[in-house]
């Protein structure tokens, strides 16, 4: 039995097949790198954008997506496919400019939506409108990346925004109809965990749609590996982590789509914690640890819209069944 809303059984609702995400570098950069917002970007973003690896280099968007059909198609016998536009803020250009590119995408035989990934600081009128048409006219996400709910944190990781300029765009978004999945991180620097758990009670307030969940992982090339060799900051370990997602999911609405519950950093560059590497072994353990608490996503939710004074980080979940 599932115990979480997974996106890949949306999929499956929707389309009724195997449809794969493939993700795409347009060229973008980011008001975090350029000097509009900042130049040194979020301390645990790497020089070619977070998860930016695995992409065909050089080419345009529609070459980049035919490659990546290919290895989907021998890899997981996909049929349908999904144009992720990952890396960098993919919303960061002129209406015209974004116009064209989601078009090419859509062009490609078999590429039947659209993820679009971006930062809540990089969604003026005339981009969501645009972005409102997609939401209409094919499969849409929008990717808003907020990491924290405190704004302490958000500060330290400098990430260049705060948090009611995510509470802004997604109400925007709302307004025209753009489903928004949020992106948070779980372990940053100096969170308890009832702080990172209180990341689930404001997305059920903000009202997203979908989330991605991360472990806090370290690559080479950014802020985070030097503070982290200095010894300046620790890492969860997997149980501590397994936890810690089976946690979040409890108090997590159950009617928001979970898109991802741990990273999978590119081999080459990860520094740690290498054991996230093993993505399945970690996904099968959070399984694992719904079923044998006999909980499933939104049970905490469910308690706390009921009884209030029961919902504490020590009440008993109902069963999940």
């Amino acid at each position: 039995m599932q115990r979480y809303n997974a996106f890949s059984e949306e999929l499956k609702r929707v389309f009724g097949c195997k449809v794969q995400r493939l993700s795409v570098d347009a060229g973008f950069t980011c008001p975090n790198r350029d000097g509009s917002v900042g130049t040194q970007g979020c301390i645990f973003c790497g020089g070619k954008g977070s998860g930016s690896y695995g992409i065909l280099q050089g080419v345009g968007v529609a070459d980049q997506l035919e490659h990546a059909k290919e290895v989907m198609v021998r890899k997981y016998k996909a049929s349908r496919f999904i144009a992720y536009f990952q890396s960098y803020s993919n919303t960061y250009a002129p209406v015209e400019h974004l116009r064209r590119l989601y078009d090419e995408a859509l062009s490609v035989p078999e590429v039947v939506g659209l993820i679009v990934g971006t930062r809540p600081d990089c969604l003026p009128p005339e981009t969501l409108d645009l972005l409102a048409e997609y939401a209409r006219r094919c499969y849409f996400w929008l990717e808003l990346g907020l990491q924290s709910p405190l704004d302490r944190t958000l500060c330290a990781i400098n990430r260049g925004h705060d948090l009611a300029s995510f509470s802004a765009a997604v109400s925007e978004c709302q307004k025209r109809g753009i489903r928004v999945c949020a992106h948070i991180i779980l372990g940053l620097p100096g969170e308890s965990r009832e702080e990172m758990l209180s990341g689930a009670e404001f997305l059920n307030r903000a009202g997203v749609d979908g989330v991605k969940v991360h472990l806090l992982h370290v690559m080479r090339g950014t802020r985070l590996a030097e503070l982290y060799q200095a010894g300046e900051v620790s890492l969860l370990d997997r149980d501590s982590y397994v936890g810690l997602v089976s946690d979040f999911l409890e108090r997590l609405d159950p009617r928001i789509v979970v898109q991802r519950l741990t990273g999978d950093g590119n081999r080459k560059d990860l520094i740690a914690p290498l054991w996230s590497l093993a993505k399945f072994e970690v996904l099968n353990c959070i399984d694992h640890e719904l079923e044998r608490r006999k909980s499933r996503q939104g049970s905490r939710f469910c308690q706390a819209r009921s009884t209030p004074e029961e919902s504490g980080p020590h009440a008993t979940p109902p069963g999940g069944g």
